[in-house]
Formats: C-alpha cells, sequence, structure tokens
C-alpha cells in the first residue's frame, strides 16, 4: 500500500489501518451470526414464520421489518383496527374540555420499537410501493404541505398501512395497488374479493 504521493505507508498508519479492519472483520462476522439468528428465530413459532413470509412478499419489507412486524405486532391477536392502532400508540389522543375539543396527536402509548419500525416501513412503502392507494394517498395529502405537515401525514400513513398488513397476514388480502415482486403478479383490490 502506498500513500496518494507514491510513498510507502508509515507503520503507524499501517498498523491503525489493520486494526480498522479487524474491527470491521469483527462486525461483519456479529451482523451474520444476528441475522442468522433472526431468521431461525421465527421458525420456532408456525405462525409468526408464515407471517414474515408473507410480509417479505411485499416489496419495501425486508427482512428485518418482517422479523420485527411479525414478531412484535402480527404476533399478538386483535379484536379490530383500534385495537391494533391503540397497541402501537398511533391513535389520537382527544382533549375534551367543556365546549373545546381537539385532537393532540397521537397518544404514543403504545409499544414504541414497533411505532418506530412501523413509521420506517411506512416511509418505505411510499417509496417502494407508489402505485398502491396508500401510497397514493400520502402523495396526494403531502403534495405542496411543509416538512412538519408531510411527517404528520407520514404518521397518519402508518396507522393506515398497518392495518393493511393486519388484514393481508390475518385473511390474505393484499393492499390495495401493492406490488409483491412476482413476475406476473396482479395486484388484487378489496373490492375485488368483497
Amino acid at each position: 500500500m502506498r500513500t496518494g504521493e507514491g510513498h510507502p505507508l508509515a507503520d503507524r498508519l499501517r498498523a491503525e489501518l489493520e486494526r480498522e479492519y479487524a474491527r470491521l472483520d469483527l462486525i461483519n462476522t456479529q451482523q451474520r451470526s444476528v441475522e442468522a439468528e433472526r431468521d431461525t428465530a421465527d421458525a420456532q413459532d408456525v405462525a409468526v414464520e408464515r407471517k414474515r413470509n408473507m410480509l417479505l412478499q411485499l416489496r419495501g419489507i425486508g427482512p428485518a421489518s418482517a422479523a420485527i412486524l411479525a414478531r412484535e405486532i402480527f404476533g399478538r391477536s386483535f379484536a379490530n383496527r383500534r385495537q391494533l392502532g391503540s397497541y402501537l400508540g398511533l391513535t389520537p389522543s382527544a382533549y375534551d374540555s367543556g365546549l373545546v375539543t381537539r385532537c393532540q396527536g397521537i397518544s404514543k402509548a403504545g409499544n414504541s420499537f414497533a411505532r418506530r419500525v412501523m413509521i420506517e416501513v411506512a416511509w418505505l412503502w411510499s417509496k417502494y410501493q407508489p402505485a398502491s392507494a396508500l401510497a397514493k394517498w400520502y402523495d396526494g395529502r403531502a403534495a405542496g404541505q411543509s416538512p412538519r405537515i408531510r411527517r404528520i401525514m407520514l404518521i397518519a400513513l402508518a396507522r393506515k398501512l398497518i392495518v393493511a398488513l393486519w388484514r393481508y397476514v390475518e385473511i390474505g388480502l393484499i393492499p390495495d395497488g401493492a406490488d409483491n415482486g412476482a413476475p406476473g403478479h396482479t395486484p388484487l383490490s378489496a373490492a375485488a374479493t368483497a
């Protein structure tokens, strides 16, 4: 190895680079180990593994997100979409005093880890599923808005998307216009299956 001027590397710099490469190798080894553990952990529960595999079929949802959603959210049973939204803390918290009634934003009273992952999945959904009804809804509402309003609308998209994904893993209803990445796949709509 040589410097940009063609001189050999100093001993101290070479030693520092060797330490950095050793750290990088250790991190890569640990990452492979954690990913293998993640993939085999879901195999212990057949229902969670099935739901994880279903989520992986949708474009924009990767292995880590699918594992977290399947384990943290869809490994539980919910009676309705409101319970699901409340579990994630994505439901509005109302302020009601006398004649004044208004919404104070989301409650954030649920599983914060799963909520953060779901918000990230919502952002990825709008990027990788632009033809879906939910992405079009978000684009229509957030177009021309300030960054603050776009963030608020992304939370609303996350709430709508988690309900759509819940229906998908529970009854197999693919979200409207979603692409599962399979060749020749024609997206199903809720109206077509009703």
